[in-house]
Formats: C-alpha cells, sequence, structure tokens
C-alpha cells in the first residue's frame, strides 16, 4: 500500500491505531492542508466465514471513524478496495451474487449508512452514473473478457469534494491485477469555495 505526492506531506500516518487492521496493513493516512488521503483495503470475507466477521468487525470499527471525519472540517478520500458493490447497478451479476460477500445486504445497508447518515459520498457516482462501470473482474472463466464485473474500489469522499470532482475514469487499456485503477480529477479550489459557502 503506498500513496504518491508531489506535495511533501504534513503528516503521514501509517496504521490506524487497531491491530486487527494494522497487522494486515490496511490503512495508510497522509494530510497535506487541509486534504487528507487515505489509502484503505478493507478485508475480503470470500475465503472463509471467520474472515467474513473480521469483515463486519472492521465495518463497525470504521463507521463512527469515518462520521468524525464527515464533520470535522477536512477534506477527506478515502481511496482504495472495499470489497462491496453497493447497489445492484454495481455488479453485472447481481442475483446471483446476493449470498456472496461483497453483495450481502447487511454490507450493502452498510454502504447506504456511508452515504446516507454518516456523511460520507461516492465521488464516483457524482461523475459518472452510467451502468457496468466496474474495477474488478474475477479471474475466473471470461469474467475480464465478458465484463463481468464488480464496482469494489471507490474514491469516498467528504460532500464538498466529491461536488468538486470533474473526472472519472477506470483505466482498462492494460490489466495490472484482477483490479483495474480508478482515476480522478478534482478542482480543489471549487471544493474550498463550497465549503466556505457552507
Amino acid at each position: 500500500m503506498a500513496i504518491y505526492s508531489r506535495h511533501q506531506p504534513d503528516r503521514v500516518q501509517h496504521g490506524i491505531g487497531w491491530d486487527v487492521m494494522d497487522s494486515e496493513g490496511r490503512w495508510l493516512r497522509v494530510d497535506i492542508g487541509d486534504l487528507t488521503v487515505v489509502s484503505l483495503y478493507l478485508p475480503s470475507g470470500s475465503s472463509k466465514e471467520e474472515r467474513q466477521q473480521i469483515k463486519y468487525r472492521t465495518m463497525d470499527y470504521l463507521q463512527p471513524l469515518l462520521a468524525e471525519m464527515a464533520s470535522d472540517g477536512r477534506h477527506y478520500v478515502i481511496c482504495g478496495d472495499w470489497n462491496i458493490a453497493h447497489k445492484k447497478i454495481d455488479i453485472k451479476n447481481w442475483r446471483g451474487n446476493q449470498k456472496n460477500s461483497g453483495f450481502l445486504p447487511e454490507e450493502r445497508a452498510w454502504m447506504d449508512e456511508l452515504f446516507g447518515p454518516v456523511g460520507m459520498a461516492d465521488a464516483f457516482r457524482h461523475v459518472d452514473p452510467r451502468e457496468e462501470q466496474y474495477t474488478w473482474w474475477s479471474n475466473r472463466g471470461r469474467a475480464w473478457d465478458n465484463n463481468t464485473g464488480w464496482r469494489i474500489d471507490y474514491q469516498v469522499t467528504t460532500p464538498a469534494l466529491a461536488q468538486s470532482a470533474i473526472r472519472a475514469e477506470i483505466y482498462k487499456d492494460q490489466r495490472f491485477s484482477d483490479h483495474a485503477p480508478l482515476i480522478m480529477d478534482y478542482d480543489f479550489d471549487i471544493a474550498a469555495g463550497v465549503t466556505a459557502s457552507e
């Protein structure tokens, strides 16, 4: 896990202070001025039930922290593999995956809370409302060739920053892994103006 920046960070935080995440290197935070960028890797529960329970514990741990971040006045963008497809639009075979980790009702309800009462925003969807925009494809079968994918990589942001998003692209010209990079551009001056007017 890494964050590359053209600007010298004011602060770098490796880990979140909770061993369940920190022992697996799942959180990296960089503060630059009024902006915080976090690289997050939420656990997957697809390998066995024990990992799914760890995923639920992580979701429970993160929710109040994310709510605090949403209201503390800073701009946040939390990038990474959240291992949850939020809505039917975010997964090709939604009917066949309703009992599978990554599209369970409890996980999707948690995302509803994240983008509702918790106060964060799905920046990608502020820019691109289209169907079949996926960031992950199984290595089994011909998932990549048939675009049988999931959108599980997000840029979760504070609302003002989401409103300043001006471009989003899922880079698929080359294949690096079972994930594709999610690239987004923001006009930080717009975000600052939105904040100032609120």
